[in-house]
């Protein structure tokens, strides 16, 4: 990567927006302008990147012929409405939020599993991340995927409260304080009370009975593995944490492999880092391993006792960072590496 190119980032003021910032300049990624667009509210901030301090860019009057790439996070109604302008004017759009990732003719895309379908953006030149329960999960099981077929996967994810943004940070932060100072805490982010409580609802229900998050990992899983036949049961669980997400994740291979076949795999996989000791202590945790953190981390790898082909793993990773905001720079990255005569 060479040539520096345009880089805009819409949404550029919210959790996931700044940790763009950060892995932007923390992978020098090559920028000849940027441009940190966010609603009106936050035009005139500034923000800081590389040393200098940028103005944000009111979105609705921004010009996105100015841009090569845009990065977008900021909700899927901002997506759906800015992002088909910001491609007419010629700009190539890779979207972090739920507007078009099961489009068929949007590429799904985790690098480390699929970096291949980033070729079919040429349809709509819109690239979809996945949400950041399925990024994490993908990474950890494609390499056995790959090796021995998955045919089943059952998951419960313990998900942070940054997942839902600043304001949940702030619900979290603040009903701890309270509550241990005898004071009541009041929950408007979310359904119950998050604090020292667990919530096993996140997003809407679907007619199904499950929540539209647990469906997001069914759909976007068969999609990026370009396989209809596989099935997941998730459930999907909001944890009084800042930042990393947990999954416990139970495969059902199509044909027999062993734990220390599955260790030597995920050991040689990139994006991820196993921690798998048997002693206290000996597995990844969000906070203590995870957080800005650019890998996954897998532990508690073990033979499923129930199951003949059964793998259990545990699995931890940053839930902005490679759940968001590093997924969409390393699919930037691939665009710059691969597909750079389409930008100039």
């Amino acid at each position: 990567m060479t040539k520096k190119i345009n880089l805009a980032i819409v949404g550029a003021t919210g959790t996931v927006g700044e940790t763009m910032l950060s892995i932007l300049e923390q992978r020098k990624f090559p920028i000849a302008n940027l441009y940190l667009l966010a609603s009106a509210n936050s035009a005139g901030k500034r923000l800081q990147f590389c040393g200098e301090y940028i103005r944000v860019i009111d979105a609705a009057s921004f010009d996105f012929s100015k841009a090569d790439i845009g990065l977008f996070s900021a909700g899927a109604a901002v997506s759906k409405q800015y992002a088909p302008l910001a491609v007419e004017q010629g700009c190539i759009v890779i979207d972090n939020t739920s507007a078009f990732r099961l489009d068929a003719d949007v590429p799904l895309v985790v690098p480390e599993v699929n970096a291949a379908a980033i070729s079919q953006y040429q349809a709509r030149r819109i690239i979809a991340n996945p949400n950041c329960s399925t990024i994490q999960m993908l990474v950890a099981i494609k390499p056995i995927y790959d090796a021995v077929g998955i045919n089943r996967i059952n998951v419960a994810t313990y998900q942070a409260v940054s997942g839902s943004g600043k304001q949940a940070i702030d619900e979290l932060a603040g009903q701890v304080g309270h509550l241990l100072n005898g004071r009541t805490a009041e929950n408007k982010v979310y359904s119950q009370r998050i604090a020292f409580n667990v919530l096993p609802e996140i997003d809407g229900y679907e007619a199904n009975g499950y929540t539209r998050e647990e469906m997001k990992m069914v759909w976007e899983t068969q999609k990026v593995l370009d396989d209809a036949a596989i099935t997941v049961n998730p459930t999907a669980v909001r944890v009084p944490v800042f930042f990393g997400h947990s999954e416990a994740i139970h495969l059902e291979t199509a044909a027999p492999i062993s734990v220390e076949r599955v260790r030597e795999l995920l050991a040689a996989a990139p994006g991820v880092t196993v921690v798998d000791e048997r002693k206290p202590g000996g597995y990844p945790s969000a906070a203590m391993y995870a957080t800005a953190q650019d890998d996954v981390f897998v532990g508690r790898i073990r033979a499923d006792i129930s199951h003949p082909n059964g793998i259990n793993l545990w699995v931890v990773a940053d839930n902005v960072r490679k759940g968001a905001a590093l997924n969409a720079v390393q699919i930037a990255e691939q665009i710059l590496n691969e597909y750079a005569a389409d930008l100039y």
